[in-house]
């Protein structure tokens, strides 16, 4: 069903973001990698999944910050693929401190890439999806979209705000054969997660190993970081013809966090 149809996923060179391209590209979407990385290791990755799963791969480096990249990264899958079927906004930077210490670079980056970004992204594909009468937006929010945590005042701001986002998306499209969800999720053991340990760990004075067992973990009933291919899994399904009648919605994928 999904064959030949293109998906650009923002922040897809690693972690959660390519599990979700390779996901898609399985099932037959043409996928546009976008995010920053070793241009080596980036290129063994669009070759790795072009011959796993026969489908195209482009590779588009856009500063998802910037908003004249973000356009550009646009024209060239229409060039490439013909349109925008499928937008997957993945992309994501964290940065921990109190608010009193919050430097102000780092909010407004963190704004612009986690929210402001996945706004420009939208409004540019939106336009395809809604004259090809159907489409797909979902947005990889996080659990601090629905919970708040001490010290990441920017993520959970930004975070939040993709959920109000993806509810009005929805709304607007729910007459065009689009939908748009947001997937929560809790902790995953990514290359961001893992950067955040040393971080944890200095602003509240602990051990790193601490800061897994009583702070990552600590929330999460189940006591086990969220797979990749779980989170990959979701967001393939709500792409299906099955998943038509979803949308607006904000989906926990968190070992039992939220419902605390």
């Amino acid at each position: 069903m999904m064959q030949g149809k293109t998906a650009i996923v923002t922040g897809s060179t690693s972690g959660i973001g390519l599990g979700i391209a390779a996901a898609l590209a399985e099932s037959g979407v043409n996928i546009v990698l976008n995010g920053f990385g070793d241009r080596d290791e980036i290129s063994r990755t669009t070759d790795r999944l072009r011959e796993a799963h026969h489908v195209g791969i482009l590779y588009c480096g856009a500063n998802i910050a910037d908003p004249s990249e973000i356009a550009d990264m646009m024209d060239r899958t229409r060039s490439e693929f013909g349109g925008i079927d499928i937008l997957v906004n993945n992309a994501g930077i964290q940065h921990v401190a109190p608010v009193e210490e919050f430097p102000p670079e780092k909010w407004d980056a963190i704004i612009a890439i986690n929210l402001t970004g996945a706004f420009h992204a939208c409004r540019l594909a939106m336009p395809d999806m809604k004259r090809s009468r159907w489409g797909r937006i979902i947005n990889i929010a996080s659990a601090h979209a629905l919970v708040a945590s001490p010290f990441k005042s920017a993520y959970v701001a930004a975070k939040h705000g993709i959920a109000g986002l993806t509810k009005t998306i929805a709304l607007e499209l729910a007459e065009h054969g689009v939908t748009a969800n947001a997937i929560c999720p809790g902790y995953v053991l990514t290359p961001l997660v893992e950067k955040q340990i040393p971080e944890q760990a200095a602003a509240r004075g602990i051990s790193g190993e601490a800061v897994m067992r009583d702070v990552l973990l600590a929330a999460q009933p189940t006591k086990k970081f969220v797979e990749v291919s779980e989170i990959a899994a979701l967001t393939a399904f709500l792409c299906t013809n099955a998943a038509s009648s979803i949308t607006g919605s904000i989906l926990p994928i968190d070992g039992g966090w939220t419902s605390h």
